[in-house]
């Protein structure tokens, strides 16, 4: 499963949102009372210290020339710079998001979500909160590139895209978020359809059976559904044993679908 970087109108807007926010909130900072007396007791030596400091608006070009050309690992190095030695500043904010992005078209699915979750718990109302919930799904949904490993990847894309539905139905990221639920929903009826061949060929048709009935049940719009109609059709009227629900109860390790097909997903 590729990676495809978003290269939309939709990403360009929102990075200009967290810019404009971020121009919007100057004018705040600059007259507020609570900085009075804020670097009073600096001393000589601090003050030293955050000069040698690279100004954020150069460690911010650093970043984005990296992050523009494909540097990823480049890019989070300059992001996470300006984040040490500029927490407060207003290039900070568009660095906490294209860190998280840097991560993400780095391959780095995990350490990317906790990035976008952590932007998400400092800028809750932030214009770029529907990105952020895409990109958690996008995160989930990346890490999912076989149908016989764990699924819980894509359950929890799933999720996550629903979430975004759910929060910000008339976001530009809508549409591909349904197209991504739809995606994910087909992966998991796939995941179950080889668990129940598994079963059927090991012999325990009981449990065969009852991974079948989820499928339908579950994913009834599937692609998959007439052939897994099918099969349990031609399993009707076998009984199953205590052994095969106990089995249909958890599903066999994928190492063992692996060696048994030698098979992946397109």
């Amino acid at each position: 499963m590729k990676r495809q970087r978003l290269r939309t109108p939709q990403v360009l807007t929102c990075t200009r949102i967290v810019l404009a926010c971020l121009v919007a909130c100057l004018p705040l900072l600059s007259g507020c009372s609570v900085f009075d007396g804020m670097f009073s007791n600096v001393t000589v030596g601090e003050e030293e210290e955050v000069l040698k400091g690279v100004p954020p608006e150069t460690r911010l070009q650093e970043g984005m020339t990296a992050y523009e050309v494909g540097h990823y690992k480049t890019a989070a190095k300059a992001f996470s710079k300006l984040l040490e030695e500029h927490p407060f500043s207003q290039e900070a904010m568009l660095a906490e998001l294209k860190l998280a992005d840097a991560y993400y078209y780095d391959g780095k699915y995990d350490e990317a979500k906790k990035h976008y979750q952590a932007f998400e718990s400092r800028h809750p109302t932030n214009e770029a909160i529907p990105y952020v919930l895409f990109q958690y799904g996008m995160c989930d949904y990346s890490r999912a590139d076989r149908v016989d490993r764990d699924p819980g990847s894509m359950r929890l894309a799933v999720e996550s895209f629903t979430r975004l539905l759910n929060a910000a139905p008339n976001s530009p990221y809508s549409q591909e978020a349904t197209r991504k639920i739809k995606d994910a929903q087909e992966f998991l009826a796939h995941h179950e359809y080889r668990v129940a061949e598994f079963y059927r060929r090991t012999g325990k048709e009981g449990a065969a059976k009852q991974r079948l009935q989820y499928l339908l049940s579950s994913y009834p719009e599937s692609d998959l559904a007439p052939k897994a109609q099918r099969m349990l059709q031609e399993l009707e009227g076998k009984p199953a044993s205590e052994s095969d629900r106990a089995d249909a109860a958890v599903p066999p390790d994928a190492s063992t679908i692996e060696a048994d097909t030698g098979k992946t997903m397109e």
